[in-house]
């Protein structure tokens, strides 16, 4: 029988070879694609297939919970690290734009792995329009996030960065005529209140850095808002694919008006960004597989822990004290807001007999 609640995992058949009409052929390929589950029901559908799962605890006691906790931790270590060097190699005098085509072009080695295990099956897709959309929606966030790096304090940076969330909480309710309960409408307010109290207009002048981490914010989560509709019907392998794909090109156009010739050591920098980069994301999907949004969301603060520290002894950093507030108010208000879409969101599998 199983112990504590059990998890909906969702495989799309297509990622694995699986025929969707044979049930023991996905829970086969399941137990390929997951070294700590076992599964007691699978409920085909057209475009995929759900299976209620439970995760096997580590046989040393490692629970699931800490296991996520130190991987969310670990995920905002690199993401930390890969913001700091982007800022450091924007010293050497490279352009964002050109750190930003490199840091694509060196993350694509995450996708490697994958090639070699499914050959090109998470490159199968009817919409590929879809994801070039994304792919050009995410270059243009990322150019206006890595050129805040470079001008405006990391610390700063970063904690602006929280805001993704309440822009799509906004964007959500106008394009897909989502609902959005009191609380969730409560939170995002308080969340804008974390953003003023960090640039406090009217009091300081907001700076181009801080409007363009604002901006990248805003275009971001209208990047979410496509992979809303891609994930009705891809894979996140597929979708990380594409985006690795498309955006190392879309990347390089920008970067070639700016270009310098980067000297041998600056290659070592932008391969440590590009796996830094890749590290964090993977290390965050982990995080996610092991334990539940709400358990392990609020460890993403950490990424503000670790870039004030960095920045503080490479650049002499010293973020002040309306950065840190307004910074925790953010991150309260979209680590809740994230907490509350993903009770909404969780799919209500059918009763059955787990015993």
């Amino acid at each position: 029988m199983f112990q504590g609640n059990p998890t909906c995992r969702i495989i799309f058949p297509h990622d694995y070879g699986i025929n969707r009409d044979d049930p023991q052929s996905a829970l086969q390929a399941c137990s390929r694609s997951s070294a700590h589950a076992w599964f007691t029901r699978s409920i085909p559908t057209r475009n995929r297939i759900y299976i209620l799962s439970q995760t096997e605890p580590n046989k040393r006691g490692f629970s699931g919970a800490a296991k996520g906790a130190l991987l969310m931790i670990a995920g905002t270590l690199f993401f930390a690290s890969m913001h700091t060097s982007i800022k450091y190699v924007g010293d050497m005098g490279i352009h964002p734009f050109q750190i930003a085509f490199f840091r694509n072009l060196f993350g694509m080695l995450i996708i490697i792995p994958w090639i070699i295990r499914f050959g090109l099956l998470p490159f199968k897709t009817e919409r590929a329009g879809l994801h070039g959309l994304r792919a050009i929606i995410n270059a243009a966030a990322m150019l206006c996030f890595f050129t805040a790096l470079t001008i405006t304090p990391v610390t700063e940076v970063t904690a602006l960065g929280f805001s993704v969330p309440i822009f799509a909480t906004i964007l959500a309710t106008i394009i897909f005529g989502e609902k959005v309960g009191i609380r969730r409408w409560s939170a995002t307010i308080v969340g804008f209140l974390g953003v003023l109290l960090i640039l406090r207009p009217g009091f300081q002048e907001v700076g181009l850095g801080q409007s363009l981490v604002i901006f990248a914010s805003l275009v971001w989560s209208a990047a979410l808002m496509v992979i809303k509709v891609l994930g009705k019907t891809e894979s996140s392998v597929t979708i990380t694919a594409y985006m690795s794909l498309f955006m190392t090109p879309l990347t390089l156009i920008p970067a070639l008006f700016v270009w310098v010739a980067p000297e041998p050591h600056h290659y070592i920098w932008f391969i440590g960004i590009g796996l830094c980069g890749g590290a964090g994301q993977m290390l965050m999907a982990e995080a996610l597989k092991s334990a539940s949004t709400s358990v392990v969301m609020p460890f993403d603060f950490f990424k503000l822990i670790w870039v004030a520290a960095i920045a503080f002894v490479v650049f002499g950093e010293v973020a002040d004290i309306f950065t840190w507030a307004g910074g925790m108010i953010i991150f309260a208000s979209t680590a809740y807001i994230t907490y509350r879409e993903r009770r909404q969101e969780q799919v209500i599998a059918p009763k059955a007999d787990l015993s």
